[in-house]
């Protein structure tokens, strides 16, 4: 497991904002990935998706020689998204970016919002 840790580290989470429906497969989920959310399918990267009744998601990425599909349904409970950035530049944002630990928090059940968190240091954006 350790091994994986400098390739994981590479991966990004994007959560779609909007509400998809959950009969998409994997072309057509590819495809919101392409035009809606403006990233490449074939990143190698997460996009999650909900469903309207936020009951259920799905996870697309692509691996090495195909796509994979994860989905899961809660019998009961929803998932939580955090909100887009409340930054007036990202008005339109189609997607929010989250750590490997929020996305297994979140389908953990665990409320983004309500976490609270120690400073840490971080690069500045450039």
């Amino acid at each position: 497991m350790l091994s994986l840790a400098p390739a994981a580290a590479s991966v990004r989470v994007l959560l779609c904002v909007a509400p998809t429906d959950m009969r998409r497969g994997f072309d057509t989920l590819a495809g919101m990935v392409r035009q809606h959310l403006g990233h490449d399918p074939l990143s190698g990267h997460l996009f999650v998706f909900r469903s309207r009744s936020a009951s259920r998601v799905k996870v697309l990425y692509w691996d090495r020689d195909g796509y994979a599909l994860w989905h899961k349904r809660l019998e009961r409970g929803t998932f939580r998204f955090p909100d887009p950035d409340p930054d007036p530049a990202a008005d339109g944002t189609a997607s929010v970016e989250v750590s490997a630990a929020d996305l297994a928090m979140l389908l953990a059940g665990v409320d983004l919002r309500s976490v609270r968190r120690s400073p840490r240091f971080a690069l500045p954006k450039t």
